[in-house]
């Protein structure tokens, strides 16, 4: 969990690329999104725009999407994944 607080706050601008996919994706009636798909966007625009170069880590994808929820939670569920046994600290993390 400490690993991927750091690299949140190293790379805050991965989450809100992750957030502004994902909703589009909500927005436009998808049920169901996979965490992984939305990595390989981040990284896809990344090198379209050359405006920056994102460290999408994988091991973090189901992170991120763990967060997204805690932010949103009307789309709880949206993202499938395996039972946390770090949700508290993700709720923090979500408050800062």
């Amino acid at each position: 969990m400490q690993r991927f607080i750091d690299y949140h706050k190293a790379n805050p601008e991965v989450y809100e690329a992750f957030k502004t996919f994902a909703l589009q994706l909500i927005q436009a009636g998808h049920t169901r999104i996979g965490s992984k798909m939305i990595a390989e966007r981040i990284r896809w625009e990344s090198k379209i725009s050359k405006v920056g170069k994102y460290k999408v880590n994988n091991n973090y994808t189901a992170d991120l999407a763990r967060l997204f929820e805690i932010e949103f939670p009307e789309h709880e569920g949206v993202f499938e994944k395996r039972t946390c046994r770090s949700r508290e600290k993700f709720r923090n993390l979500g408050n800062n």
